[in-house]
């Protein structure tokens, strides 16, 4: 068993994924910013370690006394294009300080990206990155830690889909589930056709587990439950849960995540589930929605 060290330990993929490891036997170790965080992991099982992605130091000493890491934590700071560009430049420090402190030891990091977009048909594992658009720089901070597996360092990419959900939460659905609370309006941008992949949460943790003790150095893997929901099917049952309209809206209603929110881009895990024994047990999308009240 492994004493695993966790960034983003607190939100709706890392509590899970905390749960996960502790379930089968791992110790946690989980970064934690404040005072509740410190608490939800502890109550967990876990122990907590004070400080945030800004806490360099912090960061290297939780992955120097760790077998493995998983790194999750992401400001998620999607109001505005500099709000979210900061985000992006600070996860992709303290990964690349995590990465540099784990290298020769061949210890276990487990990094996280999204799935790419692929013009036509559903992206696979051997696609490459999304380097391009708003949080391009996410994969760009994952594929220089990959580029480390040469170097004694067991590195692993779990890419998520565009939703991760649980009771109804979470992800880009959640999104739209804030955004249609607050406008009155259950939206979808464009004509609605577009394709989100999405996987449940619980899923998402088994596969998190699975990639550090399993992943072999620089291989990357799908977290995805559901290939592809038609945004306004989501947007649909969205709307139904809280009595609100359903109608296409500008992408620009989504800020700067408006043209990643307009794009068809679903993705398959068939290789993921077939080679890591991944298999899918809880609730798919649309019906998890279905747990939404006004």
């Amino acid at each position: 068993m492994m004493r695993v060290f966790i960034t983003g330990g607190t939100g709706l993929i890392g509590a899970a994924v905390v749960k996960e490891l502790i379930k089968n036997g791992h110790s946690v170790v989980g970064l934690a910013r404040s005072e509740s965080a410190a608490k939800a992991i502890q109550e967990a099982g876990g122990e907590a370690l004070q400080g945030s992605l800004r806490s360099l130091d912090v960061l290297r000493r939780g992955a120097t006394e760790a077998d493995g890491v998983i790194s999750l934590a992401f400001a998620n700071g999607f109001t505005n294009a500099t709000e979210l560009a900061d985000a992006v430049k600070e996860e992709s420090i303290a990964l690349k300080t995590l990465s540099e402190e784990l290298v020769g030891c061949n210890k276990a990091l487990v990094v996280v990206s999204g799935t790419p977009h692929v013009t036509g048909r559903a992206s696979v594992e051997s696609d490459p990155f999304s380097v391009k658009g708003p949080v391009g720089g996410r994969a760009q901070s994952v594929i220089s830690a990959l580029s480390l597996a040469e170097r004694g360092l067991r590195v692993s990419a779990v890419r998520l889909p565009r939703t991760v959900h649980n009771n109804g939460n979470g992800g880009f659905a959640g999104i739209l589930t804030r955004i249609a609370r607050e406008s009155g309006v259950s939206g979808y941008a464009g004509d609605g056709e577009q394709r989100w992949p999405s996987v449940h949460a619980l899923d998402a943790a088994v596969l998190f587990r699975l990639a550090l003790e399993k992943a072999d150095p620089g291989t990357v893997w799908h977290a995805v439950g559901t290939e592809g929901d038609r945004v306004r099917d989501i947007a649909t049952v969205i709307g139904r849960r809280l009595n609100l309209p359903v109608q296409s809206v500008p992408p620009k209603t989504y800020g700067p995540l408006g043209p990643v929110f307009a794009t068809d881009q679903p993705s398959s895990s068939t290789y993921t589930q077939r080679i890591l024994g991944w298999h899918l047990k809880h609730t798919p999308l649309l019906e998890d929605l279905e747990n939404l009240h006004p």
